[in-house]
């Protein structure tokens, strides 16, 4: 297998490509789902080794809402989205229109969040899916909130380490009626002939 991160600028092309592909169709499914304009932009797309991106996330101590969702068929894998807990707020006040009063996150907050997740995950699989013309199926999503360093600790246990590189997408969201952005990391992490299948449809493996 080739260095996944010594990749060219056209092979970080059609990687962005792909994610902003499935930002679009997120940002149309989430747009229906709420009744109001959403853009969401992915201004960067990186591949690095899993315990690399701690970094993306801020401090191990983050609060952060995980989604996770399995990758079937005929790539398999998972994927996780990260939210910080400011923009996992900022997202459920938007969407729910009521003011978030700093407790816990409610069962209507936390679906609020789930859907989300299992929109974006969907969409980016969708077009990946359309790009490497093969059928992938996501599961029924899992959320969790908790520190940024236990949920990647979590995934790095769970995922391997013989097939630790993973694809990371920077999602921004901006919510018509809303002035600040919601942030996030969209994580695909493909085991091993997955990602040598990715990599082969961009040509990256030799």
């Amino acid at each position: 297998m080739v260095d996944a991160q010594k990749l060219s600028e056209a092979e970080r092309d059609a990687l962005r490509e792909i994610a902003n592909i499935g930002a679009g169709h997120a940002a149309t499914a989430l747009s229906q789902m709420t009744g109001r304009k959403i853009m969401i932009d992915v201004p960067e797309v990186e591949v690095k080794r899993l315990e690399e991106a701690a970094e993306l996330l801020g401090p191990a101590d983050t609060i952060v809402a995980a989604v996770l969702m399995h990758m079937m068929g005929d790539l398999t894998g998972r994927t996780l989205l990260v939210l910080p807990e400011r923009s996992a707020r900022a997202l459920c006040a938007i969407l729910l229109r009521r003011e978030d009063n700093g407790s816990a996150f409610t069962d209507m907050q936390r679906s609020t969040v789930m859907e989300t997740g299992n929109i974006l995950c969907s969409a980016y699989l969708n077009a990946l899916s359309d790009f490497m013309g093969m059928m992938l199926v996501p599961s029924v999503p899992a959320l969790v909130v908790d520190q940024a360093g236990a949920v990647l600790t979590t995934a790095y246990l769970n995922f391997g380490h013989a097939r630790d590189y993973v694809i990371c997408v920077e999602t921004s969201f901006r919510i018509a009626g809303s002035e600040d952005a919601v942030t996030g990391q969209f994580i695909l992490m493909p085991d091993v002939a997955s990602l040598t299948a990715i990599f082969d449809a961009i040509h990256l493996a030799k």
